[in-house]
């Protein structure tokens, strides 16, 4: 179980890792802004549930490996995952309304709750 555990922080790390250094600068390089913006509006929310997906299989698998470390870090990637994801509506809201300091603060909260997924998944290994 604990190969299991280990799979899952690595793939939840391994995927922001991914879409951010080729998914969002490929996006950013190859797609006109409306095309860019349509593109991200629906990949957002799946790079958000996947990851809260991975994390609740993570969970639960700490759960029953008995190992309560993995679970705070499961349970807190789970978490932080979804309040990203419930952001989107707002964020994408203020985007539309031309509301750029609100969608700049809304932005950062998604990016740093991405980065603090990346960085307790990354502490697995020490754990």
């Amino acid at each position: 179980m604990h190969d299991l555990i280990m799979l899952l922080s690595g793939l939840v790390a391994g995927t922001i890792l991914f879409h951010s250094a080729v998914v969002a600068p490929t996006v950013f390089r190859t797609l006109g802004e409306a095309d860019a913006s349509i593109f991200l509006r629906t990949i957002f929310p799946k790079f958000f549930l996947f990851l809260s997906f991975l994390s609740a299989v993570n969970l639960f698998s700490a759960i029953i490996d008995n190992q309560p470390r993995i679970v705070i870090v499961a349970a807190l990637s789970t978490v932080l995952m979804g309040v990203a994801y419930a952001l989107i509506p707002a964020t994408n809201r203020s985007r539309d309304a031309g509301q750029q300091q609100r969608f700049k603060q809304l932005h950062r909260v998604s990016v740093l709750l991405t980065v603090l997924v990346l960085c307790i998944n990354i502490s697995v290994i020490f754990i």
